[in-house]
């Protein structure tokens, strides 16, 4: 696939000569059979090497890593020659490859002391000194101060290039980083010349088990100096034969035909069998001259072999439609219409029995485009409301310190409005320094009264509000008792079914208003949901029910049209059972399918549920707000999820191949994954499906498939189609090797490449699967 020269054609007899050779696009080896550094390869590609913060860091810093009050270590980190990791020092020796982070896991690097550890802990280094990095995941934050305010902004700086140059890296050159990498490491006596044996641990380094006799067949066809030993033009040879992607040249060469390179009509005809809307020629020619690396075909309006390459490699020939990518729908539409990304005890950054809680967990949750978070409010010493799980043994955080990170980070990721849902167990005196601190901090963020009438009719739209917050709670009823406090008559439902062990006094202390909280409560009164009235009623769209996920599922069951049309009008919210104790999550699929918005599930807990949440989610822009299909809009709508009717749509779906898939063992050379595929359809109950691929024995680094696995289809507007790749296990449960999920109405057809993602949801590139997509509507 780093595919070499690009060799002489049968040209058209209209056309001028071309080069019989031109230089190979992305180079694997230096003309003089490679420098004793090959890894600052990698960096002199990125335009980096001569860098004054990218040198500094090359040479490495001492960095005091803050944890507590008095763990406070001098550590060396030192950024590889990958230009992709940063080896550091551990106190407590272990394998080589635990001892470094990756950039591309990197979230965020702030200066200063602007993390939860830094402002807490920082205190005796002046927050010029300090850094934060953040990254992607479960991952703990790296508190850091430098030495010096100069060496501090080394970092900053330094990993700022290299995370912007490597977000624009095209898959093509993050395939060259990798098996660059690779060969680096396998290149044991650092010489530039690879013995056979050399050759057998890259091979098993890259997720390959070839067999011997096989390779050394290879190895010897590429040793034309017969010395046994591979060096320069020889090793480049062997990673070329290596990574052929033959589906893709038998693609490349039913549209080019004899000659062996695509003029621009058969580009376009290529496109046109794709299923791409709209393409012209000029379209074709674009595409020629953004995605052909040489120079000779490009000025003659012609795509050769590696141009295909990249450009089915890019995101336009990617499985996600890239329009799809930034904001397309309406956003002009009432809040009830569209499917909030939302979060459940948002704070919690493990169990819900004795996990820490942390502000950084809202900044997490705000970096994967949540839009509806909750705050759990306790009295708390000193007059300041706390935050945290009531009657349990999670850690405790200031009311005031969750309102702040709101503020500085609510709209880093998305403009559109952010939704405070408060679980209030204070009395009030506290709730009305709440009010307060919302109103101060926030200040005109806070949405305090109605934007137009009083009375709305409908509920403004994310556009009407965008950099807004709205706070969700009780709000106060007409009547007033004697003392002029407000005693709730209805406590609302979303308070985890609190424990019956607690006292009488602070349930009836939890019961009370401040009317200095209640007046914030402006667009989202929390009101329980006693029934579902079968007809229409006057709408009160000001009005959001909390229920747990078991009532949900219930009222979908037992009156599922008739929860779909409550749920086109009104906000409903629904969270996990609270019975959940690990935090573990439940199918948030059930619930879009009857229109509920604000599915709140455990942000911080990795599996299936939350690949769903961020499949829903991944397309218009990452902003958080999804509009709803039509059916699950209008007010006088038959839809209901359990009986959708007979199937409209067909999804074919052909498994072709995967590439550079991660190894799972990387401590057991030996250990080669067996992988398999797995496409799963998530959408009304009688649309949920999952097929699978035979497994390929011993192969994660190009292994075939050619199997097709189709699915008939009631409702596709409501389809979440998610991609998993598993390493096959005869005697225990598959491992999961990688993922990718995105809705059935953003996935293109025709031959398509999809981007695998960890666990975490960080980016597994280059590891990608190659399918086709045939979706057929009736």
């Amino acid at each position: 696939m780093l595919c070499g020269r690009w060799r002489s054609c049968r040209r058209r007899p209209e056309e001028p000569p071309l080069p019989a050779q031109v230089a190979t696009p992305v180079a694997l080896v230096p003309p003089d059979g490679g420098s004793r550094r090959p890894g600052l390869r990698a960096l002199k590609k990125m335009g980096l090497t001569e860098d004054e913060d990218v040198r500094a860091m090359l040479r490495g810093s001492r960095l005091c890593k803050i944890r507590s009050r008095t763990w406070h270590k001098e550590r060396l980190y030192r950024l590889q020659e990958d230009g992709l990791s940063v080896w550091f020092q551990r106190r407590i020796p272990r394998a080589p490859s635990q001892h470094i982070f990756f950039v591309q896991h990197i979230e965020a690097v702030r200066e200063g002391h602007q993390s939860e550890g830094l402002r807490r802990f920082g205190g005796a280094f002046p927050p010029a000194r300090c850094l934060t990095i953040a990254f992607k995941g479960r991952r703990k934050n790296l508190d850091l101060a430098a030495a010096t305010a100069e060496e501090a902004q080394c970092w900053v700086r330094g990993l700022a290039k290299l995370r912007a140059r490597l977000d624009a890296m095209s898959q093509r050159e993050r395939l060259d980083h990798w098996i660059h990498a690779y060969l680096h490491r396998a290149d044991s006596d650092q010489d530039s010349k690879m013995s056979f044996k050399e050759i057998k641990n890259l091979l098993r380094m890259v997720n390959v088990d070839m067999n011997d006799m096989y390779a050394y067949r290879l190895f010897k066809e590429c040793d034309h100096s017969n010395n046994e030993r591979l060096e320069g033009a020889e090793i480049e040879e062997f990673l070329r034969r290596l990574l052929k992607r033959p589906e893709l040249e038998e693609i490349f060469h039913r549209y080019s035909g004899e000659d062996r390179v695509l003029s621009a009509p058969e580009l376009l005809e290529f496109l046109e069998d794709q299923g791409e809307d709209g393409v012209t020629l000029a379209h074709a020619q674009k595409l020629i001259h953004t995605y052909e690396l040489n120079e000779t075909a490009k000025q003659h309006e012609l795509m050769t072999l590696d141009g295909f390459m990249m450009y089915l490699l890019s995101p336009e020939g990617a499985a996600l439609d890239p329009a799809h990518t930034c904001v397309f729908q309406d956003m002009d539409q009432p809040l009830p219409h569209y499917f909030i990304s939302s979060s459940h005890n948002t704070y919690l950054t493990d169990s819900q029995i004795g996990g820490l809680s942390s502000t950084e967990a809202y900044v997490r949750a705000f970096a994967q485009g949540c839009r509806c978070v909750e705050l759990d409010c306790w009295e708390g010493p000193g007059g300041e409301p706390i935050i945290y799980h009531g009657h349990t043994l999670t850690s405790k955080i200031l009311f005031r310190d969750v309102v702040q990170t709101v503020r500085d980070h609510a709209f880093t990721l998305s403009p559109y409005p952010v939704i405070l849902s408060l679980e209030n167990h204070c009395g009030l005196e506290q709730q009305a320094v709440m009010a307060r601190h919302l109103r101060t901090i926030l200040g005109d963020a806070l949405v305090t009264e109605a934007l137009g009438a009083q009375t709305p009719e409908e509920l403004p739209s994310p556009e009407q509000l965008k950099g807004r917050v709205l706070v969700k709670g009780k709000k106060l009823p007409a009547a007033r008792s004697e003392d002029g406090r407000i005693l709730s008559d209805q406590e609302e439902e979303e308070e985890e079914e609190e424990e019956e062990a607690e006292a009488a006094e602070q349930r009836r202390r939890a019961k009370q208003i401040s009317p200095e909280l209640s007046a914030l409560v402006v667009y989202c009164c929390a009101t329980r949901l006693r029934t579902l009235h079968p007809n229409p009623v006057p709408p009160q769209p000001c009005q959001v029910s909390s229920l747990n996920e078991r009532k949900a599922k219930k009222l979908i069951r037992e009156a599922g049209n008739s929860f779909v049309r409550h749920n086109a009008r009104q906000l409903t919210r629904v969270y996990p059972l609270g019975l959940r104790m690990n935090s573990a999550n439940y199918s948030p699929q059930e619930m879009w399918n009857s229109g509920c918005q604000l599915v709140a599930l455990n942000f911080q807990t990795p599996g299936y549920e939350m690949d769903l949440n961020a499949g829903r989610f991944l397309v218009n822009g990452q902003c958080g707000y999804i509009l709803k299909p039509a059916c699950l809009r209008q007010p006088d709508t038959t839809f209901d999820p359990e009986c959708p009717g007979p199937p409209r749509t067909t999804l074919t779906i052909q498994v072709l191949t995967a590439q550079q898939l991660p190894k799972l063992n990387t401590e057991k050379p030996n250990s080669i994954v067996d992988p398999l595929v797995r496409v799963e359809i998530h959408g009304v109950p009688a649309d949920c499906a999952r097929k699978e691929t035979n497994y390929v024995l011993n192969n994660g680094f190009n292994p075939r498939w050619g199997q097709t696995l189709q699915f008939q289809l009631r409702a596709p507007e409501l389809v979440l189609v998610r991609f998993v790749v598993e390493d096959y296990d005869t005697t225990s449960p598959n491992d999961f090797v990688g993922q990718f999920t995105l809705p059935l109405n953003s996935l293109k057809q025709g031959y398509r490449h999809i981007h695998l993602l960890s666990k975490d949801g960080a980016s597994l590139s280059p590891a990608t699967l190659f399918v086709h997509i045939r979706v057929q509507r009736f």
